[in-house]
């Protein structure tokens, strides 16, 4: 990164314009609007890239982007990851200081963010991994079922990597608050380095380091959008620096440094993916106040509200519903002869406004049917940091088998004994008085209710 494209994560200079506060308390709907518009476009994101035929050998699943010219150029618009952690630090710092604030711990905290990620995932997996099971036994072949399971996988990344981020974030905000600059310069530089190591070994394996470290660096940019640091900047300075985060973009496209498929630089994650954070958190600051005024509208407000209380279970289950569609697709096709169209032929485009709104229906109605598990209330939490840590641990680890080894019955039955083991360690051991219990209960759980303001949580 260069020194341009870090000023944004500075303090402002006393000139400055002053920006709005932070927002230590009350929802930011703004904010909470975004999320909710990001989840809808990774939705419609994958739901594009399925692609079904059938050929004399029966049924065919593919990728449909895989060589797409058109895919690429949409990558750029809506690759939204990067302002997801953005937001998950502005959110996290948020409730982590509204939780020290009435008398809550870190353990608390990461207690929390464990079981609102893990318990809906316990669900999902557990029906996949029957699914999987019903498919074998029905006689699919073992090469699409296999297929199902990989598909079902991929997304799984972010659920990983996002708790790890989650669990980091009260020594990260601990070390923001300490030296803000100095802490994201050491991230980024980290995530740079591994980079550079990357290109000049040829070893692919080395950037999956930046699993770790290009996350936590837009996780960071987060906790100084909740300081109020980055809406303190003025706002030619503020679009000065997205612009040049895109042109810096622009320029290692042209010179071969990355892809620019920005999906592609998810696979491991690269340095371009810091440019996209910047760009994305300059528009997103110069935004708040026409994103606040829009997300009062009611239709608006009520779509928001819709996605925050289900955010979990829509990430979740959007892939058994596209990997549902795309069955029974080719089961139809099979039976009445039907002839599908070819992927990014005209006439799978003509159809594809159908086939966007099935899914987008589809989903939405399965999380309104599963959300139970993600609003579910916490049990006590315990007070060790210890069992936290490896509770979250064995969630990571339980991830990492399922997009390493792949979905199959057994990785799923092992992922979500995993889980269960996590969700047993952060409860606590044994009942206390009445009202410390009481007092516990309120701290771990108080960013849990559908109430709570900006809770990252729920993404």
């Amino acid at each position: 990164m260069t020194a341009a494209d870090t000023s944004v994560l500075v303090p402002p200079r006393a000139t400055a314009r002053p920006g709005p506060p932070p927002r230590a308390a009350g929802r930011d709907t703004g904010i909470d609007l975004v999320r909710a518009v990001c989840v809808l476009v990774v939705v419609l994101l994958h739901a594009l890239m399925v692609g079904v035929t059938v050929d004399d050998a029966g049924p065919v699943f593919a990728n449909a982007a895989v060589g797409a010219a058109w895919f690429a150029p949409l990558t750029w618009v809506a690759q939204i990851m990067p302002v997801f952690f953005v937001i998950g630090g502005f959110a996290g710092a948020l409730a982590y200081r509204r939780m020290r604030g009435t008398g809550g711990t870190a353990v608390g905290f990461v207690a929390g963010r464990v079981h609102r990620l893990l318990l809906p995932a316990v669900v999902t997996i557990s029906v996949v991994g029957i699914g999987l099971v019903a498919l074998a036994a029905a006689g699919v072949p073992g090469e699409v079922v296999q297929t199902a399971g990989y598909r079902f996988a991929q997304p799984l990344w972010f659920l990983g990597v996002f708790l790890l981020c989650q669990a980091l974030l009260p020594v990260l905000l601990a070390a923001h608050e300490r030296a803000p600059g100095r802490s994201i310069l050491v991230l980024a530089a980290s995530a740079v380095v591994i980079d550079l190591v990357r290109a000049a070994s040829g070893i692919d394996a080395i950037g999956f380091l930046n699993l770790a470290l290009v996350w936590l660096t837009l996780q960071q940019v987060g906790f100084f959008l909740a300081d109020g640091r980055i809406d303190g900047i003025r706002r030619r300075t503020r679009a000065l620096i997205g612009a040049g985060a895109v042109a810096a973009l622009a320029a290692s496209f042209m010179a071969g440094v990355f892809s620019p498929d920005l999906i592609e630089n998810l696979n491991p994650p690269t340095v371009a993916l810091l440019l996209v954070g910047i760009a994305q958190t300059s528009l997103l600051s110069l935004l708040r106040g026409p994103l606040a005024r829009l997300s009062r509208r009611p239709r608006v407000a009520a779509f928001t509200d819709f996605v925050t209380a289900r955010t979990m279970t829509i990430y979740l289950w959007h892939m058994p519903v596209l990997l549902g569609m795309a069955g029974v697709t080719a089961l139809i096709a099979l039976t009445s002869g039907a002839v599908l169209p070819e992927p990014s032929s005209p006439g799978w485009w003509l159809t594809r406004p159908l086939w966007l709104g099935l899914a987008v229906a589809l989903t939405a109605t399965a999380a309104w049917a599963l959300a139970g598990a993600e609003r579910r209330r916490m049990p006590q939490a315990t007070t060790s940091a210890a069992r936290t840590v490896q509770a979250a641990l064995l969630g990571v680890t339980g991830v990492v088998l399922l997009l390493v080894v792949g979905t199959t019955a057994v990785t799923a039955a092992v992922a979500v004994v995993l889980f269960l083991l996590a969700l047993r360690r952060i409860r606590a051991r044994a009942a206390r008085s009445p009202k410390r219990a009481g007092r516990s209960a309120s701290d771990t759980s108080a960013f849990l209710r559908d109430g709570a303001p900006v809770d990252v949580a729920r993404w």
